[in-house]
């Protein structure tokens, strides 16, 4: 008998600090796909992960957005995701605990791997940047963020960056706002931002 083929879920891992803590990036070999989609105070959201460690979320999954992001997950990745199963253990049910510690206040910093596969170059380095160096609590100026990286002056390219993340929430483009005060853009709508910016203490709670 033939050697078996090494299981794509556990490819080789580098480490990343996020939030202070070392968790794990990813190759992007990876070609098992999970998906849910979780409620949260933000609205639905969805989350998927590979073997290499959780990959997407997708801000107010509804069903059309679901599809859509699990339409292009199949494309990037050369196979259907599977949705997860409730209650048997697999690459989500560590995202999902954490991301509903998150909303409810007794989680302030992620420790999960993460598979950088819907990111490279620049835009990868800047988030890499921003998962670890920018707490939660605190915000970051585009300008400082792109310091940080020694691109000074890149402040625009910094903003596609956050625009492109694959991994809102856990890479945390919500903290990473204008340095004369202004919010700046958001690619889940200024509103969500708001709401996690004050999940946070950055900015007070609505009234109403």
């Amino acid at each position: 008998m033939g050697t078996p083929p090494p299981d794509r879920r556990s490819a080789a891992r580098t480490a990343l600090s996020v939030g202070g803590r070392t968790v794990v990036g990813m190759s992007s070999t990876a070609q098992f796909v999970e998906w849910t989609v979780v409620g949260s105070d933000i609205g639905p959201l969805f989350l998927a992960a590979t073997g290499q460690g959780l990959v997407n979320v997708v801000f107010h999954a509804d069903e059309p957005v679901r599809d859509r992001a699990v339409r292009a997950l199949a494309t990037r990745f050369g196979t259907e995701p599977a949705p997860a199963v409730p209650g048997r253990p697999g690459p989500l049910e560590e995202p999902i605990r954490q991301v509903e510690a998150y909303f409810d206040g007794t989680l302030r910093a992620f420790a999960l791997p993460l598979d950088w596969s819907l990111s490279s170059g620049f835009n990868r380095q800047v988030l890499r940047e921003l998962a670890a160096g920018v707490p939660y609590g605190t915000v970051v100026g585009y300008g400082d963020l792109a310091h940080r990286v020694g691109q000074p002056g890149a402040a625009q390219a910094v903003g596609a960056a956050m625009g492109s993340n694959p991994l809102p929430v856990v890479v945390p483009c919500h903290r990473v706002v204008e340095s004369h005060g202004g919010l700046g853009g958001f690619g889940g709508g200024l509103e969500t931002k708001r709401q996690l910016l004050a999940l946070e203490g950055v900015l007070p709670q609505p009234l109403f």
